[in-house]
């Protein structure tokens, strides 16, 4: 299924609480789908593995490591249909218009990140 237009899901709570599952869980099921699918990670995030998302579980999924989140759009492939963004708190303030830019070509992003930081208690809410 070639998606028409594209769309940002959000998947957003606290540290343990199975983000990192459900963004696994969306591509793998994009994968059967025969859908084209890239995982995108900060390269900063170096606890399981440096190319893959690991979920705490222990679930995993191929992922490109990335400096910065304009760095997803160098890296996009052309037939890339669903789009996988982990840790989207560690990426720079680049990471809101790379989604919605993404989103306009077409593309389905799946965004997974934490919904609050250690400044403030939720730095913003998420999506309902």
């Amino acid at each position: 299924m070639i998606h028409h237009t594209g769309r940002v899901e959000v998947i957003c709570g606290s540290m343990f609480s199975g983000k990192t599952e459900e963004l696994i869980r969306r591509a793998r099921r994009a994968v059967i789908a025969k859908q084209k699918v890239q995982v995108f990670k900060p390269d900063v995030d170096t606890r399981y593995a440096i190319q893959r998302v690991t979920s705490h579980n222990g679930m995993a999924f191929e992922a490109i490591p990335v400096p910065n989140a304009r760095a997803i759009l160098e890296r996009l492939e052309p037939d890339t249909t669903v789009v996988a963004i982990d840790e989207a708190q560690f990426f720079d303030t680049e990471i809101e218009p790379v989604t919605e830019q993404l989103a306009r070509q077409g593309i389905r992003v799946i965004v997974a990140g934490l919904d609050m930081d250690f400044r403030v208690s939720r730095s913003a809410p998420c999506p309902h």
